[in-house]
């Protein structure tokens, strides 16, 4: 085995392991809306998921860790794939925001800022930003 085929599949591991934590978030109330589904759908192609993969994940999202990453603008790409999640279906109960939370600590975010840094994620999506806006939004808040 090649050390390229070592780092495929450990990318692909994490990106499965992106993809079962957003599939834990869209499933906490018990289904998947429309809406839910279709973003999963676009993201499991952006996350190179296969078909079989998608449908085991589904079944099982708890079989695959979270790998939290390194680098902080991973970490809010990451938060902002989760934040529309849960925002997908426009009602951010506590439960919603409480799992949201707990994903954002497991991403590496500290315990005596994440509530801070979970309010800051949801309010812009409530104002409808994109990728490269959340990111400038959330690296420059405390500025």
């Amino acid at each position: 085995m090649s050390i390229s085929d070592l780092f495929d599949s450990g990318f692909k591991n994490r990106n499965k392991g992106h993809f079962a934590s957003i599939v834990r978030v869209a499933m906490e109330n018990g289904h998947l809306s429309e809406e839910e589904r279709h973003f999963l759908d676009k993201l499991a192609m952006q996350l190179d998921i296969s078909s079989e993969e998608y449908a085991e994940i589904l079944a099982n999202p708890m079989k695959y860790p979270i790998n939290p990453p390194y680098l902080h603008t991973q970490r809010l790409e990451r938060l902002y794939d989760l934040s529309r999640m849960v925002y997908a279906d426009h009602v951010l109960g506590p439960k919603q925001k409480e799992i949201l939370t707990r994903f954002a600590l497991a991403l590496g975010f500290t315990p005596g800022n994440v509530h801070y840094i979970v309010d800051k994620a949801l309010s812009l999506l409530v104002m409808g930003v994109d990728l490269d806006t959340f990111l400038f939004e959330m690296t420059h808040m405390n500025k």
